[in-house]
């Protein structure tokens, strides 16, 4: 885009909602729950992000996850050019297909402990979801889902009851268009409740043919598992002949070379070793940021897809050669180094965030889950969904924009995490500090909206 032709972000948002359904192509892009003009951006490198004015941004959103290396990692682009120059699809199976599979049965271990028997790929974590119960619907042959109040897996339709992320910042309970029957086979539990999981299957076990629940709560805020909490989720679901599908969309391959699951595996989360799951989804960092996603798990639940079993699932640009090369390239590069200074860097943020806000006396609780984070405006850190909603999330808003208008890129919504890269150098690093006292500030003069 040249200076000639360049608009403003007003001018380009007024267009956009002549021809696109609020403007925007996914909800929270929207800039519904923080007000204001969303930014088109037209560029990307690193740890920054340029506007369609040509201002420039430290971007802590990262594609919301997938650009773990910073964006335009020449080493990725190399190996997406070279892909993009043999074919960009073909409908048809690859041998880089396979490559990546074993890349990430690979990466997911810890000492004997395999849980990827077998991978489907698929173009995005909603499917991947969507498929996860399809799956354990048919190889359990049984209806009824637990989800977690606050947990987000995708928009398909039984996932949608009391989701957080975008659902939370519209403050949309579910959404229209999905019938009473559908959300009646999924039981919504409070996140870190295992009483009300016992219960559950006390009442209902004949008919639940899983629990789903996201490896570390990223959707409603940062919010890690208690302890011990998915380590027992899988021995309820053993017990009861359900399967447990540990969503991973977020944080697989983000917060460690083995996911969140790696990390309890690791015993890096205390009380957390000692399980796998039956099925784990995957998105983001396993596409490089190109529609890529995943489902796998037990080889024997596995193999009642299609076209082995009697479960069906099909996608012309299912492993679409692009995006695993994309997948490839960012696995092969993402080195305990690089997650040793994403661990670095959300130290450094997050306390620094929270300096300030302590500064300015600024109630908050810092959210934790390896390398992501956020911040609640409550004192109390919250445990479950009820408690992050009950928090004065009306302080945001005024904190967002003073970081914006500062040149840092956050999330647009506080029911969202925040994400480094190994770009993210001690220059970037620099300059959201030294934007944050007259954020806090604004945090600490905001108002109840009415």
């Amino acid at each position: 885009m040249t200076e000639t032709t360049r608009q403003s972000n007003d001018t380009y948002f007024a267009r956009a909602k002549r021809s696109i359904p609020g403007g925007v192509n996914s909800p929270v892009r929207a800039y519904g729950s923080v007000g204001g003009t969303p930014r088109f951006l037209i560029g990307a490198r690193g740890a920054y992000v340029t506007d369609a004015e040509g201002r420039e941004y430290v971007d802590l959103v990262a594609s919301w996850g997938p650009a773990i290396l910073g964006h335009t990692h020449p080493e990725v682009l190399e190996a997406v050019q070279q892909a993009a120059a043999r074919g960009l699809s073909f409908g048809a199976s690859t041998p880089a297909e396979t490559e990546l599979a074993e890349l990430v049965r690979e990466r997911v271990a810890v000492g004997d402990q395999r849980p990827i028997g077998k991978l489907r790929m698929v173009s995005t974590g909603t499917e991947a979801t969507m498929t996860a119960i399809r799956l354990a619907r048919g190889y359990t042959g049984r209806d009824l889902l637990v989800k977690f109040a606050g947990h987000y897996h995708g928009h398909s339709d039984s996932l949608l009851a009391e989701a957080g992320s975008g659902v939370a910042t519209l403050s949309m309970p579910g959404s229209a268009g999905i019938t009473a029957e559908t959300a009646a086979q999924t039981l919504v539990l409070p996140y870190n409740d295992l009483a009300a999981v016992r219960a559950a299957f006390d009442e209902h076990g004949p008919r639940i043919a899983a629990v789903i629940v996201e490896a570390a709560a990223a959707n409603m805020g940062v919010l890690a598992p208690q302890r011990g909490f998915n380590r027992s989720l899988s021995e309820i679901t053993r017990r009861n002949g359900s399967l447990l599908i540990v969503d991973e969309v977020l944080t697989g391959f983000r917060v460690g070379r083995a996911g969140w699951w790696g990390l309890e595996a690791s015993q890096v989360v205390p009380d957390g070793a000692g399980w796998e799951p039956d099925l784990i989804t995957f998105g983001k960092v396993v596409g490089g940021g190109l529609p890529l996603a995943a489902l796998g798990g037990r080889a024997d639940v596995m193999d009642f897809l299609a076209p082995l079993g009697p479960v069906y699932q099909a996608g012309t640009l299912s492993g679409n050669p692009v995006a695993v090369a994309a997948g490839i390239a960012t696995l092969r590069l993402a080195t305990p180094e690089v997650y040793a200074h994403l661990d670095a860097v959300s130290d450094t943020l997050s306390r620094a965030v929270s300096e300030a806000l302590s500064a300015e006396g600024v109630a908050h609780s810092v959210q934790r889950a390896g390398s992501l984070f956020s911040f609640a405006f409550t004192e109390t850190p919250p445990a479950n969904y009820d408690d992050v909603r009950a928090q004065q999330a009306w302080r945001y808003p005024p904190f967002f924009h003073a970081m914006l208008d500062a040149g840092v890129n956050l999330p647009p919504s506080v029911f969202e995490a925040w994400f480094v890269t190994a770009a993210h150098d001690d220059e970037a690093v620099s300059r959201i500090v030294d934007a944050l006292p007259a954020a806090a500030r604004a945090a600490a003069r905001a108002v109840v909206p009415g």
